[in-house]
């Protein structure tokens, strides 16, 4: 009997790994690698009730995620942690900061027994579903301890519901199989962090772009997109009469302002020339430019509606808008040593050359023939056929009638 259950956690070992290797080689989400391990537990019998994992995260918004999977619902859950959710409650008093400041690499707690109850509520609260046994384990990404406490490395915990709680094998199985699965976690980890980084830096779709290996000089496509183009006002004043804190804050408050909501409408953020963003929608997918005219429309509504930028004691900021459309090459430009993704062509300079004029004309924001020409609505008011610096042929201009 013995030697029957030796072969069936050998098997039951091998099957899941190679599972796990195959699926983080497909370049699967998290979520599900560790449904594709459960799942597998399942099949051979294994008695696990509830497993988490989580892992440290480089993001601007996000510390950490977690994937959460329990035998009812059958589904893995993703949970978010921004920046400074270290200091909640239900982190200080979980089980795995415990072990982490205690550099433990595993522990176990018979909750059924009441083990560990009274000093994590998370604890309790399992063993008030029916849970009878809990075992943590981690593993760093690196080769000290200093790798586990900035929570570089996959943490987890594994719960049953069986009476006395996990057998000897079992336990066996889940430190066999831990390794592997936090080797696939670290691959899909460092991969989603360059693109968590890349997008941070350089846009959604150019760290896509840049990951899928468009990264010498010259690389890129000729795109057609609605180009927006914006500019803070006063911006030389502003800067001379505030603090360089106050200033980066008011400049952080536009940015949310502008290119938050071109993010929020679906548009891609390109580049911050000091206090100006360029941005496009590409014209492409369902719905093509009316589309993309449509989204830069209603971001360009929301931008305006939310200006000026009023805070006590501070100068009022507003900015200056122009939207154009054309085909631009959207591409690495720069020195070999030293890129950037960014687009480039005549439409691009005559979007920039748009907002520029929004200042000669005192108002807010201005769009081309060839802007109104796709866009679904008709809200404008011409400005009649107007020159821009730097542009052979004048162009009909608009703004809104509202």
């Amino acid at each position: 009997m013995a030697s029957d259950r030796i072969c069936a956690a050998a098997d039951t070992v091998q099957k899941v790994s190679d599972d796990i290797i195959a699926q983080a080689l497909a370049g699967v989400s998290p979520e599900e690698l560790l449904a594709t391990l459960v799942r597998n537990l399942q099949q051979a019998g294994f008695p696990l009730w509830r497993s988490l994992i989580s892992c440290g995260w480089i993001h601007p918004m996000f510390q950490a995620q977690s994937f959460v999977w329990n035998s009812e619902d059958d589904i893995v859950v993703k949970e978010q942690h921004l920046h400074g959710s270290e200091n909640l409650d239900g982190w200080l008093h979980s089980p795995i900061k415990a072990m982490i400041d205690e550099s433990r690499y595993e522990a176990r707690f018979n909750i059924g027994a009441g083990e560990g109850c009274n000093q994590f509520p998370v604890l309790a609260d399992l063993r008030g579903q029916g849970g009878t046994d809990y075992l943590y384990m981690m593993a760093p990404f690196g080769h000290d301890d200093a790798a586990l406490h900035r929570m570089d490395g996959i943490v987890s915990s594994w719960t049953t519901k069986q009476e006395g709680g996990f057998s000897d094998d079992e336990i066996d199985i889940l430190r066999r199989l831990f390794p592997r699965l936090a080797l696939g976690m670290k691959s899909l980890v460092r991969e989603q962090t360059a693109l968590n980084v890349l997008s941070a830096y350089l846009g959604t779709g150019a760290g896509q772009r840049v990951l899928e290996g468009q990264i010498q000089r010259g690389d890129g496509d000729y795109i057609d997109a609605v180009i927006w183009f914006c500019d803070m006002r006063d911006s030389t004043r502003l800067a001379e009469q505030l603090a360089p804190e106050e200033y980066l804050n008011l400049l952080n408050s536009y940015f949310e302002k502008t290119a938050g909501i071109v993010l929020d409408h679906g548009g891609e953020v390109l580049r911050f020339i000091g206090d100006a963003v360029l941005a496009i929608f590409p014209i492409a997918g369902f719905g093509g430019a009316e589309r993309a005219a449509r989204m830069a429309l209603a971001a360009a509504r929301n931008s305006i509606s939310s200006m000026p930028i009023r805070q006590d004691g501070l100068p009022d900021v507003n900015f200056g808008l122009g939207l154009h459309v054309g085909e631009v090459l959207y591409g690495n430009i720069g020195v070999p040593e030293r890129l950037e993704f960014s687009v480039i062509g005549r439409a691009a300079n005559e979007t920039a050359r748009l907002e520029d004029l929004t200042k000669e004309l005192g108002i807010n924001m201005l769009v081309s023939q060839d802007f109104v020409d796709i866009s679904p609505v008709s809200p404008w008011k011409s400005l009649g056929t107007q020159a821009l610096t730097g542009v052979s042929q004048p162009i009909s201009v608009y703004t809104l009638a509202d």
